[in-house]
């Protein structure tokens, strides 16, 4: 039998999870909170289980909260959205990825991807026969050079792949670098995915630059989100994606086959819960708080970092304290320390070290506690 994926190996977050717990280490390294939801949002689940919403949802995703989504856009982002025609609930927002380069990519296309990239991208393309084309983030500052960009585009480019709020990095783009790549695609026919699934994200009173937010990057982009990362729920696995009619037809067209359609009476909960809208916008001052909490407690240490820009991760550079690979030391640290972080090198083109680990701070403040009394003994 020939494997369709023969390079890939079980991802970072499976072996490193399944260190941390064989060790009862304090885990830093997924993307996920260890504290409980809003207790309002699981009762509106209880609710609507209890009110008989437990068939079949539309294949498209229940219309109530399709309704809602456009009117949070349009609110933040002044992009008009049809909520009939062009968004989609989905399992998350990896399915939303994945759907959309399953429609659109062909054996043979090319699909530009910034590294360092959450893992879920490249499996996507190569299942599909496409092409991954990278453009590697250097370290320093994690910003794209859009002229080394640029030249990463040949007549096989089918599709850009971003992510803002970045992670690992944490960086976010700014207008001016999303306006910049508005121009580098104008004269194409290139799609882009963005990545935003850490949307209400955002520090130090900065704003989320939603492709939605310019015309012509809006014309050619899936927009893709996840609930589960912003109200704490990863294992729900709901998300969305808003399109233009003419991509979502086709995005459609794969999703009925995939999963035709996705949790009921979450839909249903959700539904309501976004009608108040400080239950996404409070999440800012809600993050912040955690990341200063972890970061003043970092001072006292050698370990040398830019605050995150957004997400719920920090990168930290660890060369004032030891030379050896980034793998090796985030092992050390589960085993020696009860401590599990990820490695960077996981995610970068050919596993390029640059001697910095990714800690999840979306935890609770004992946890970052203990997670920063370890690392400050270092």
């Amino acid at each position: 039998m020939v494997s369709k994926l023969p390079n890939v190996e079980t991802s970072i977050f499976t072996t490193v999870g399944n260190l941390a717990r064989k060790h009862n280490a304090i885990d830093l390294s997924q993307g996920f909170p260890n504290f409980e939801a809003d207790s309002q949002l699981m009762n509106l689940v209880t609710e609507a289980m209890q009110s008989g919403h437990n068939q079949y949802a539309a294949m498209q995703g229940y219309y109530g909260l399709r309704e809602i989504i456009a009117e949070k856009i349009a609110n933040l982002h002044s992009h008009h959205y049809d909520p009939e025609k062009e968004i989609t609930i989905t399992v998350g927002a990896t399915q939303a990825i994945y759907t959309a380069v399953t429609a659109f990519v062909h054996p043979g296309d090319e699909v530009i991807v910034i590294k360092p990239a959450y893992d879920c991208y490249e499996p996507a393309i190569a299942l599909n026969g496409g092409v991954p084309v990278y453009y590697q983030l250097n370290p320093e500052n994690y910003k794209v050079d859009w002229e080394a960009f640029k030249s990463k585009i040949t007549n096989k480019t089918r599709m850009v792949i971003i992510n803002t709020p970045h992670n690992p990095s944490g960086r976010i783009f700014t207008k001016e670098e999303m306006l910049q790549l508005q121009e580098i695609l104008r004269p194409t026919n290139i799609i882009l995915v963005s990545d935003e699934v850490y949307e209400h994200i955002i520090f130090d009173g900065a704003e989320h630059q939603s492709a939605s937010r310019f015309d012509d990057l809006a014309s050619r982009s899936f927009i893709c989100a996840s609930f589960g990362k912003t109200f704490h729920v990863t294992g729900w696995k709901l998300g969305y994606c808003a399109a233009p009619a003419n991509l979502m037809h086709e995005f459609r067209q794969v999703h009925q086959f995939a999963v035709f359609c996705v949790d009921h009476p979450v839909q249903r909960a959700l539904a309501k819960y976004l009608q108040n809208e400080e239950h996404y916008l409070s999440l800012n001052r809600f993050y912040q708080e955690k990341r200063d909490f972890f970061l003043n407690r970092l001072q006292g240490s050698r370990f040398k970092f830019t605050p995150s820009e957004g997400t719920y991760f920090q990168l930290v550079d660890y060369t004032a304290i030891t030379e050896e690979g980034d793998e090796a030391l985030s092992k050390r640290l589960i085993v020696d320390y009860k401590l599990a972080s990820i490695a960077i090198s996981s995610f970068n083109v050919n596993h390029r070290d640059d001697k910095v680990l990714r800690f999840c701070f979306a935890k609770k403040r004992e946890t970052l506690e203990k997670a920063t009394d370890i690392l400050c003994g270092l």
